[in-house]
């Protein structure tokens, strides 16, 4: 299928769509009960929403960059504030499951189930309803599109198919999903994640140098402007929003910045000017 050139809005060259994964301490530990035995995966995890998170928020402010926020409802649940910041502050937070359940392990009974609780939980909690979806676990079924469509959501940020936003279809629809496809590239675990019992990554004794990863996230940008395409990132606060690392957020997005024609979005927004532009073509 010939995917439609880029074009983004105000004759920008590329498109940024800053997106962190808020996961807290949810995932695989907490799903098999684990985390409850092992303080440390809980206080790991939890550093993101409780101290992480309003130091990149303020670096976001002081760069004027909104954002996309994809938060495991059990996060919002437990860190209401924090979250509740997130949208007082102009970003967009969008569904990520319960507990970071893998969606490709769960029948389509479980996903409506885990969808219908976020649902809830983000209007009780934050006032809002979500348009967009990241699944925890980077796969789902071929009718979990459908799925997503039919509990509201609009976009995914999920796949890896493209550089470029593209659509999904769904069968018997006429509406697609559209897809923002994050990139591994642009995932702070693979440079700067490392915890004990397990090894995390696998086989890492060390992570890798701050200079080396601000360079390779700077080079994945300059060839996401060099071509005109969408850029979006899986980046974790727990992991980015340390001290020491929260330079590299900074010095990342100055180097973007120092583009003057870079559209920054929110996933939704993205998905929005996509659909404007695409739907019917």
């Amino acid at each position: 299928m010939q995917i439609p050139s880029p074009n983004w809005p105000g004759s920008a060259r590329a498109c940024v769509a800053m997106a962190f994964d808020l996961d807290g301490p949810t995932g695989g530990a907490m799903l098999d009960g684990s985390l409850w035995h092992k303080p440390e995966y809980f206080t790991f995890g939890g550093y993101g929403p409780y101290r992480a998170l309003a130091r990149l928020l303020d670096v976001l402010d002081a760069q004027a960059i909104p954002a996309t926020f994809f938060i495991p409802a059990w996060v919002v649940e437990n860190w209401p504030r924090q979250c509740q910041a997130i949208v007082e502050r102009g970003h967009e937070v969008a569904y990520h499951g319960y507990r970071h359940e893998s969606f490709y392990a769960l029948d389509l009974d479980a996903q409506r189930e885990v969808m219908a609780i976020s649902a809830g939980v983000f209007k009780r909690y934050l006032g809002i309803t979500a348009t967009g979806f990241r699944t925890p676990s980077g796969d789902w079924h071929a009718q979990t599109p459908a799925l997503l469509m039919d509990c509201g959501v609009t976009y995914s940020s999920s796949m890896r198919g493209d550089d470029r936003p593209y659509f999904i279809d769904i069968p018997g629809q006429s509406r697609r999903l559209v897809e923002i496809p994050g990139r591994w590239e642009l995932d702070d675990y693979a440079s700067l994640a490392y915890t004990r019992s397990p090894d995390y990554p696998v086989g890492l004794d060390r992570i890798a140098s701050y200079r080396q990863t601000l360079d390779n996230w700077c080079r994945e940008f300059d060839g996401t402007y060099r071509e005109g395409l969408c850029m979006t990132t899986l980046l974790h606060p727990k992991i980015c929003g340390k001290p020491g690392r929260i330079g590299l957020i900074e010095q990342f997005l100055q180097h973007m910045r120092s583009h003057g024609d870079v559209w920054f979005a929110t996933c939704n927004d993205v998905a929005l000017h996509w659909r404007s532009l695409h739907e019917h073509a």
